[in-house]
């Protein structure tokens, strides 16, 4: 979890949520939603961008990641996971994984936040374990003025310690365009990748 709501419930005494770890594709990386992380990432397009001669570009993806940014940080992302090392493997997506912690509110539980998936969308268990649920919600929205088509794959798991309390949530956003089927076997792919990532996940345990 992010460090800064470990350092809160740490100093109102409680304990701090664990960490988790997966297997990413080659090439990604795990990101805080920082500003820091914000410039470095800005820089890097930058560069990108003048190397390809195409500075008329830039402004243009600086408003769309300031955009990314500031969303994350609306939505509690507490991490982010992305294809960012420049490498002859890289796997390069229009796709992301989004990692926010899900918590019980007084008038609705997060089993109950787990029947209604099941009912609304059709979820189902990642594995045989049952310790992880998915689900899909596929949407047409505008980015940039221009449509595309954005799968969204939620998976959802308790975190342990907390009595089921609070879940992490995994999101995966699958973007192709709007003439492009969700069953296509190019997002198909990038479906299973994506669960195979998520069915790695495991708790760390603390530090001592």
């Amino acid at each position: 979890m992010s460090d800064l709501a470990n350092d809160l419930r740490a100093a109102l005494g409680a304990t701090p949520d664990p960490e988790f770890t997966m297997e990413l594709p080659p090439g990604w990386a795990r990101h805080a939603p920082d500003q820091a992380t914000q410039q470095q990432m800005l820089a890097g397009i930058k560069t990108r961008m003048m190397q390809a001669h195409r500075p008329d570009l830039f402004a243009q993806a600086q408003s769309m990641l300031k955009d990314s940014f500031e969303s994350m940080r609306r939505g509690d992302v507490v991490a982010f996971f992305s294809a960012t090392e420049q490498g002859d493997d890289t796997l390069w997506l229009p796709a992301s994984i989004l990692a926010s912690v899900r918590r019980a509110q007084t008038d609705v539980t997060l089993d109950e936040v787990v029947r209604h998936a099941i009912l609304e969308y059709d979820a189902t268990a990642l594995d045989d374990a049952k310790r992880i649920v998915r689900f899909e919600r596929d949407a047409l929205e505008t980015v940039q003025d221009e449509q595309v088509r954005v799968l969204t794959v939620v998976y959802l798991t308790p975190i342990p310690g907390t009595q089921r309390r609070r879940a992490l949530q995994l999101t995966a956003t699958i973007s192709r365009p709007v003439d492009m089927e969700a069953d296509d076997p190019a997002i198909d792919a990038q479906r299973l990748l994506f669960d195979a990532c998520v069915s790695t996940l495991r708790w760390l345990r603390p530090a001592r």
